[in-house]
């Protein structure tokens, strides 16, 4: 008997502890906008340690360092215009060669689609845009340009490792 107690006891735990868990709705705002930091943070810092190798590239017909971060720059552009409202077509501005400039570029970029995604509602996280042509939500289109910066922060990593250069925050 008293086992079947301690049973049901640590069921009902499990399950009032789960309830509350999963009750709980996750914060995709914040969560978009404390991971726009964090690349702005990395992209930034790599832009400062890779000075003088933005020409770098593996191999012929690959980016080079500067042009990931041209492409970060008018990404973040992009999806700044979208989840605004203000535009979002990819312009395709002048290359960013010098590093002061584009560590600027890089953290006024992400200081927009921070402003952008801050500045919206739930419901307008569902609202319908369209990214590259297909129809998506300002959440949707988000994490689509998020996740594919942090293939190009590994991407941009890579490039820093292949030229002897240790990434910032790295030890």
């Amino acid at each position: 008997m008293l086992k079947s107690v301690r049973y049901t006891v640590c069921v009902l735990a499990l399950v009032l502890t789960g309830t509350s868990v999963f009750a709980q709705q996750p914060d995709t705002q914040g969560a978009l906008v404390k991971d726009v930091s964090t690349l702005s943070d990395k992209f930034t810092g790599l832009a400062r340690v890779m000075a003088g190798k933005y020409d770098s590239r593996p191999s012929q017909g690959v980016r080079s360092v500067g042009d990931v971060f041209n492409l970060i720059v008018a990404e973040n552009n992009m999806l700044a215009g979208t989840l605004s409202g203000s535009g979002g077509a990819m312009e395709k501005a002048p290359a960013i060669t010098e590093p002061a400039a584009m560590q600027e570029a890089l953290k006024a970029s992400y200081e927009k689609v921070r402003q952008a995604l801050a500045a919206l509602s739930a419901s307008d996280l569902n609202a319908s845009v369209s990214l590259f042509g297909q129809k998506t939500t300002k959440q949707g289109a988000a994490l689509m340009i998020i996740l594919d910066q942090h293939e190009h922060l590994g991407q941009s990593i890579a490039y820093a490792r292949a030229n002897n250069v240790v990434p910032p925050w790295s030890k």
